[in-house]
């Protein structure tokens, strides 16, 4: 008797990028989300701190995030509305929006990082407070939360690059179109006969007018 060898099933050759796709979907979304998240509720925090000289003493200042610089809160928004946009756009569409996210994220790593040791802030209270345009903040420190917009960016950053890498596999929000981009056909209502009160009440609930009107 001969030996019977079962043959291996072979392993599908999506299976592979089918996984892949769905764990940098995954990673995508939430180091998107939470690093948009991060980097507006670092902006809100105090970023530095100083005072300046007045009569009789000196006088306390503090600077959050959106008094030094606008850049990584703005740019925090447009990571998030790219991260969504990216699901509505293929091919290279698709590129271009993650391109932006990944720039997004970059953008403001940079601005963060720039505004950790910026006093221009400070000076201007300084100066409206002791009422002389030359004065400048005394005692200036800077807190950690600068970093921690940074920290957002570099999320954001993540998010991009991996839209870059891994956005051709996928999925699109419309399920109106195909794969290959072709809208698919409305399918036509079925005919109705006027003289058949079985046909109206089909029609009917199929939520079709039935006199064609």
């Amino acid at each position: 008797m001969d030996d019977v060898t079962a043959a291996p099933t072979p392993r599908s050759e999506t299976a592979g990028p089918a996984r892949s796709g769905r764990r940098s979907l995954a990673v995508a979304l939430l180091s998107g989300a939470l690093g948009a998240a991060v980097a507006l509720l670092a902006t809100r925090q105090e970023w530095s701190q100083g005072t300046a000289s007045v009569a009789g003493g000196t006088f306390p200042l503090t600077a959050n995030g959106s008094d030094v610089t606008g850049v990584p809160a703005a740019l925090a928004v447009v990571g998030l509305a790219a991260l969504v946009a990216v699901f509505a756009v293929r091919g290279a569409g698709r590129l271009v929006v993650a391109a932006l996210l990944a720039l997004s994220g970059a953008g403001t790593v940079v601005a963060a990082v720039l505004g950790a040791t910026d006093s221009s802030a400070l000076d201007e209270k300084a100066a409206e407070v002791s009422g002389d345009t030359s004065a400048a903040v005394g005692a200036l420190s800077h807190t950690a939360w600068p970093y921690v917009a940074a920290a957002g960016g570099a999320l954001l950053l993540l998010a991009g690059l991996l839209a870059l890498r891994y956005g051709r596999l996928w999925p699109a929000m419309s399920g109106r179109y195909e794969r290959n981009g072709a809208v698919r056909p409305r399918r036509r209502p079925a005919r109705v006969d006027p003289d058949r009160p079985e046909d109206l009440w089909k029609a009917l609930d199929r939520g079709e007018d039935p006199t064609g009107a």
